[in-house]
């Protein structure tokens, strides 16, 4: 086999092989047959060796041939005139690393999975959700169009929302990613909406071939490309859990504890600072959009790091330190620091693998460690508390305690306006309807604040 052909492969095996492990435990589910533990998690395991080394195999292939960038056209999804859908991946110094980091972690998490689950009722239900997963993120680093960018950001928010409500034999996880799902959907309209601006302003009138991102060139006007980093950016808040969607990412944690390590912890939560270094030439192209990137950044880390202070179990305090830290690689990729956002993505999402899969030892080894210095460890951040007045600190503390009313805010001012709009459009549809069938029309009675409609 020889070099391009190796490298022609290598992006369709790290995609195609999570894929089929999918597409095999589904089968075996939909015949009404539940796949032992051992088949499901050595099936698994298999297809993300496979991934990984296939990802390895080209970048050493890239290094060797002396390559940075490598298109593997696929054909089109659909062609019209003058404009197609490309479906082509593409390799380069961005995708390789993030696509051969996502496919160690997630298969890493999958072997953890095999112990952590084991005999629980929905294990061969969590690997299928894996596999799926795993192959919508790598078509988000792998796709060289915003088309296929689009599909894998669909999977990644789909089994994102299903994994959250896994125990669904509670109602709080249900809840929980339904509030997740529809925080997707809601910022997904900002991908979509990229898609199409950028095929309608760069079509034709875009800069050099060389500048060219997602399958279409770079908008040549600056309020062009202001409009689309805004929208991408749009995009990046709702996966990344950033300011004002922030709230869904500790209610997450309801989720089993290796999703919540290769979602919210790894990888799903850095695909916004993926798509943003993805629009790195956009983000040049228009100053503004770079500015809210960096804003955007900034209050999160505050906000998340003030809040994180006083959450009382493990899982949320690191909830809201990956929200710290994700907000610090936005500020550094609005500021045009791409390669330290990417060391600090791997890194982050290393640590943040390795901290949540610990979590429910955590308490264990503490106690461990503390019977044998003979003494507690000391608390943290107690040189902060100095730094604030007595007066303050329980005002502060309670702030921090309901989140700095952020998810009130949003609740009250943003969702309860929409929803009192969509039930005025219910109501005059009702109407409508009954005008036309020629009977008196039975609107619902309005609920009370804090009435729960059944």
């Amino acid at each position: 086999m020889t070099l391009e052909q190796s490298l022609r492969l290598a992006p369709v095996l790290a995609i195609a092989a999570p894929a089929l492990a999918f597409a095999l435990i589904a089968l075996r589910l939909g015949i009404g047959h539940t796949p032992g533990e051992r088949w499901t998690a050595r099936l698994v395991a298999l297809a993300f060796g496979v991934a990984t080394l296939a990802i390895a195999g080209a970048a050493s292939a890239m290094l060797v041939g002396g390559l940075t960038e490598v298109h593997v056209a696929l054909g089109a999804w659909l062609e019209v005139a003058d404009r197609a859908l490309p479906f082509e991946l593409v390799l380069d110094r961005l995708s390789v690393p993030f696509a051969g980091l996502a496919a160690g972690l997630v298969g890493l998490t999958g072997a953890f999975s095999a112990r952590y689950l084991h005999r629980d009722r929905g294990f061969a239900r969590f690997y299928l959700l894996l596999c799926l997963f795993g192959a919508g993120v790598e078509l988000v680093l792998l796709g060289g169009s915003l088309e296929l960018v689009f599909v894998g950001w669909e999977l990644v928010g789909l089994t994102s929302a299903l994994l959250i409500a896994f125990f669904d034999e509670r109602p709080t996880p249900a809840r929980h990613g339904l509030r997740a799902f529809v925080i997707y959907r809601v910022c997904d309209v900002g991908l979509l909406s990229a898609a199409v601006w950028l095929h309608h302003s760069a079509g034709g009138a875009g800069l050099d071939a060389s500048e060219r991102w997602a399958g279409v060139r770079v908008p040549a006007g600056a309020l062009d490309a202001t409009l689309v980093g805004a929208l991408l950016l749009f995009a990046a808040l709702g996966k990344s859990a950033q300011i004002p969607f922030g709230g869904w990412l500790p209610r997450a944690m309801e989720g089993p504890t290796p999703s919540s390590a290769v979602f919210y912890g790894a990888i799903s939560i850095h695909l916004g600072p993926y798509l943003l270094l993805r629009a790195a030439p956009i983000l040049e192209r228009a100053p503004l959009a770079a500015g809210l990137v960096i804003a955007v950044g900034a209050l999160t880390a505050l906000h998340a790091t003030f809040v994180g202070r006083v959450q009382t179990d493990v899982k949320s305090a690191l909830a809201y330190a990956s929200m710290t830290q994700v907000g610090l690689i936005f500020v550094e990729i609005g500021l045009g620091l791409p390669w330290l956002a990417i060391a600090h993505v791997v890194g982050h999402a290393s640590l943040r693998t390795l901290q949540l899969l610990r979590a429910p030892s955590v308490l264990h080894d503490r106690g461990h460690l503390e019977r044998a210095m003979g003494a507690e460890l000391p608390r943290a951040g107690g040189h902060l508390e100095r730094l604030v007045p007595a007066r303050l600190q329980p005002w502060l503390y309670r702030l921090a305690l309901e989140r700095g009313y952020h998810d009130a805010l949003v609740a009250d001012r943003v969702l309860a306006p929409v929803v009192r709009w969509l039930r005025a459009l219910d109501r005059l549809e009702e109407r409508w309807i009954a005008w036309l069938e020629g009977r008196p029309a039975k609107v619902a009675r309005e609920p009370e604040r804090g009435e729960v409609v059944r």
